[in-house]
């Protein structure tokens, strides 16, 4: 030491660790492409606290992007796409599909379909509102993407974040933390989306229709539903067993009214440790250097349009589907909206929308059959896309 001291050379020695450190800072490393990503990252937390546009989707995101878009030096096994760091074998999860199903599980027990099963014409609603999948399939593919990268980007249109992620992951694994993050937008932005469409479509008497109070539903219908709902749908499409089977298994579980500990911990425990996995790894995974390019600018672009043909086509069937209804069984066209599968905001903004016009005519009841049939159609349509392209 005295030796390095005498001749100069502990300060060489200073001054190249110095240097070293220096360059594994995050600030030796920044790109613009980091800062745009912060930013949005912060915007995600902004709106989640402030609005409370989904937080419990947008906060853990929105941090993730922030997790995801500190720079480092590679090499050191900390980024999210450096196999075998702690956040890659978080994300084999999101990229394997292993955490949709489960969400799907935590669903299915928090469920109600009574609403459905008093009016089973609600059904034909949430299987209007698929429409903007296959719209944005359609579009993608006009687009350049291919075959199997429209199927994954189309799903978006479902407004089903976990069923967005379990077909990227199966179909277009590259592409899956910009349809994860645009469906989560999307689903998040159902508030400031829908109503203006929502308007628009319909007049003031159609906004004041009230509809009649749904029948009470048998307890045999509400344990028999899940079992039979998962044995047509499955056999139907067998590729989304993962998703169907475990919603109407989740269901099952909180009807049965004997397995509340096992309904309890899938309608909590589980599906809340999922939901933040998905959160920080789905926003880790927007790292700047994969995740800014123009086939992440088209795939926004194009969810917001499957979002808006969704939307469109709910309360347009509704109306259409009101031409073969007499009165006193109409349909409030507001609950159209609903068919898409953002549970349970899509139902609120019916409510809300509908309040407006009449403050005593109550909607959410209604609009709750259709948002829960948009869980199973999305599901059905994944296993669809799956079917046919894979």
């Amino acid at each position: 030491m005295f030796s390095l001291l005498a001749t100069g050379g502990f300060m060489d020695f200073l001054s190249t660790q110095l240097v070293q450190f220096l360059q594994y800072t995050g600030f030796a490393n920044v790109t613009l492409g980091h800062i745009i990503m912060i930013l949005f990252g912060l915007t995600f937390i902004f709106l989640g606290i402030k609005f409370e546009f989904e937080p419990l989707l947008l906060v853990p995101i929105g941090f993730g992007m922030l997790v995801g878009n500190i720079p480092f030096y590679p090499g050191l096994k900390i980024g999210i796409y450096e196999a075998n760091s702690v956040l890659n074998i978080l994300y084999h999860g999101v990229q394997n599909g292993w955490y949709p199903p489960l969400i799907f599980l935590g669903i299915g027990a928090m469920t109600d379909f009574s609403a459905l099963l008093s009016n089973p014409k609600l059904f034909l609603i949430g299987a209007a509102a698929q429409c903007g999948i296959f719209a944005a399939y359609a579009g993608a593919l006009a687009l350049g993407f291919a075959p199997n990268e429209a199927g994954a980007i189309g799903i978006i249109g479902g407004a089903d974040g976990p069923t967005a992620i379990f077909l990227s992951s199966q179909l277009a694994p590259d592409l899956m933390g910009a349809i994860a993050v645009s469906a989560y937008s999307y689903m998040a932005l159902v508030p400031v989306i829908q109503p203006p469409i929502m308007r628009l479509l319909t007049t003031d008497k159609e906004r004041r229709i009230r509809m009649k109070a749904p029948r009470k539903v048998s307890q045999l219908e509400k344990i028999t539903f899940p079992i039979v709902g998962f044995l047509f749908c499955a056999f139907i499409v067998p590729s989304g067993l993962p998703l169907l089977g475990m919603l109407f298994f989740g269901n099952l579980l909180k009807e049965s009214g004997v397995t509340k500990r096992l309904s309890d911990v899938a309608s909590n425990a589980v599906v809340n440790v999922c939901t933040l996995l998905i959160g920080i790894t789905v926003g880790a995974s927007t790292q700047a250097t994969s995740f800014l390019t123009g086939r992440s600018v088209l795939i926004f672009c194009l969810g917001a349009f499957s979002f808006v043909i969704a939307t469109f086509c709910g309360v347009l069937f509704v109306k259409f589907f009101n031409l073969f209804l007499k009165e006193g069984n109409k349909i409030n066209p507001l609950i159209g909206n609903s068919g898409v599968s953002a549970v349970p905001d899509a139902a609120r903004v019916s409510n809300n929308v509908g309040l407006e016009y009449d403050k005593t005519n109550y909607l959410l009841q209604h609009a709750m059959g259709p948002n829960v049939a948009g869980v199973v159609g999305s599901a059905v349509a994944a296993g669809i896309l799956l079917a046919f392209l894979h």
